[in-house]
């Protein structure tokens, strides 16, 4: 058996614990694992398919712009969220630890474990691709945030509803007129 071989054949197992491990840096991680309807889970169930994505074409050998799609798919949700640069591409970077603890549980695939380091030469140009989409999508919300601070649009989208604000003006004032804070 080669190294596809032994890929392919343990494709769900892998999957499997690097999913988990990736849904397990969400706060919600129990929500993301559960719950398998694209509607109600879009974050848990594109990050699956990315993932599987990405697995699928390291584990053919694929050329690196290949790579894009899946990583896209992964990383512009992990873009917006509270990740730090590291956080955001270490799944990339799981994917070998995955590998290694699958194949090694594995007697008749452990004697293939020194046969990763294509593999892992391609895992880790997919994190750095990984790192540059990161930065790519950082800056795209930095840049779109800065326009709706030169444009004032931020008045629109970060206040609460006018309604809603003077409502809440509207409880602060006494009956007779004045502040309620006044008279406190």
């Amino acid at each position: 058996m080669n190294l596809s071989e032994a890929l392919k054949r343990n494709e769900e197992k892998i999957l499997a614990l690097w999913t988990e491990r990736t849904l397990d840096t969400y706060e919600s991680s129990s929500f993301f694992k559960k719950s398998q309807d694209r509607f109600a889970n879009p974050v848990g169930m594109n990050i699956r398919e990315g993932l599987a994505k990405l697995f699928r074409l390291l584990a053919e050998g694929a050329a690196a712009q290949a790579f894009a799609e899946p990583l896209d798919q992964i990383i512009r949700i992990r873009a917006v969220q509270q990740f730090t640069p590291s956080q955001a591409v270490a799944p990339v970077l799981d994917l070998k630890w995955a590998v290694r603890q699958i194949l090694s549980a594995d007697k008749d695939c452990r004697e293939l474990l020194p046969e990763l380091a294509p593999f892992d030469r391609d895992a880790d140009r997919a994190a750095l691709q990984a790192f540059d989409l990161y930065m790519d999508c950082r800056e795209r919300l930095h840049k779109t945030r800065i326009r709706e601070l030169k444009s004032g649009s931020y008045i629109l989208t970060d206040s609460a509803c006018a309604s809603a604000l003077i409502r809440d003006n509207l409880r602060e004032l006494s009956p007779t007129g004045g502040c309620a804070a006044d008279k406190a």
